[in-house]
């Protein structure tokens, strides 16, 4: 059962919040939604969904990326989830710090205690919120996914696993090789265990060591960025890409850091990017 929680006209559209029992986390989960003008149950639209990074809700996007404007003039839905299962009953990091747990789900389906009970974002963000959004809401089946930091690695892994599903893929400092940084192999070892086989299947450079993927892919990494080359090394990502492939641009921007200042300064060439495959010519 869907519960509004707030709604905001904004560029003649609305950002509305809502509230669900998640039959997937196991809990009561928040989500964001922007409706461009015009949608409607005569003229649905088709959705972008945003997967922001640690320590994030589903409102820092929505409230920091100036997204909207240009969401509006493309005709795109965005829907932005949680980043990861809450509540009393979830488990959390139990030193309290912020890269486990709580605002950490990663996109996975953890497979340990006591994470397994909640800890299935990858399962949520692919089934569970698109059959809501589709039932619910004035949009269409046709998506995009698109991400920050620990939400680009979520974005990529899941684009590339399901490129029929998704007409487009982005992604803002994304952490390119999580078996081989401090964050994802912190939460790794916690959701999934020591079987590095179940982390190949969550890892962006694994992936595509293996996987013909040709859905189109846009990334976009400042140079300024403080964990650049210890946690996100989009040089692994670069060494494995087929050069064949046509559709994969990835930029570096000097001076740019992790912040949402970088991904304002470019969030309407994504939404341009998304635009050309959510609504292709004819």
């Amino acid at each position: 059962m869907l519960e509004q929680v707030s709604q905001s006209k904004v560029f003649g559209g609305w950002q509305k919040q809502y509230t669900h029992t998640s039959s997937t986390l196991n809990c009561t989960m928040r989500f964001a939604i922007f409706l461009p003008p015009g949608a409607s149950q005569q003229n649905p639209v088709p959705v972008l969904y945003w997967l922001s990074g640690l320590t994030c809700t589903d409102e820092n996007f929505m409230q920091k990326a100036g997204a909207f404007k240009k969401a509006a003039e493309c005709g795109i839905a965005i829907v932005a989830p949680d980043t990861s299962p809450r509540g009393e009953q979830v488990p959390d990091d139990p030193q309290g710090q912020y890269d486990l747990g709580h605002g950490a789900g990663f996109y996975l389906d953890a497979v340990r205690l006591p994470w397994d009970q909640h800890y299935s974002m990858y399962s949520y963000v692919v089934k569970e919120l698109p059959k809501l959004i589709e039932t619910h809401f004035p949009v269409t089946s046709v998506r995009s996914i698109s991400g920050h930091s620990m939400g680009g690695h979520g974005a990529l892994t899941i684009g590339i696993k399901h490129s029929d599903d998704y007409r487009s893929v982005s992604a803002f400092s994304p952490i390119c090789h999580p078996g081989a940084c401090p964050w994802g192999q912190k939460a790794f070892r916690a959701y999934l265990g020591e079987n590095r086989g179940l982390w190949l299947d969550y890892d962006a450079v694994e992936l595509f060591k293996t996987r013909a993927c040709t859905v189109p892919v846009l990334i976009d990494q400042g140079e300024a960025d403080p964990f650049l080359e210890e946690q996100l090394k989009p040089e692994d990502l670069l060494a494995v890409i087929n050069k064949q492939h046509p559709n994969f641009h990835y930029r570096s921007h000097p001076g740019y850091d992790h912040s949402y200042y970088f991904i304002q300064s470019f969030i309407g060439q994504h939404l341009e990017f998304h635009a050309k495959y959510l609504y292709p010519e004819d």
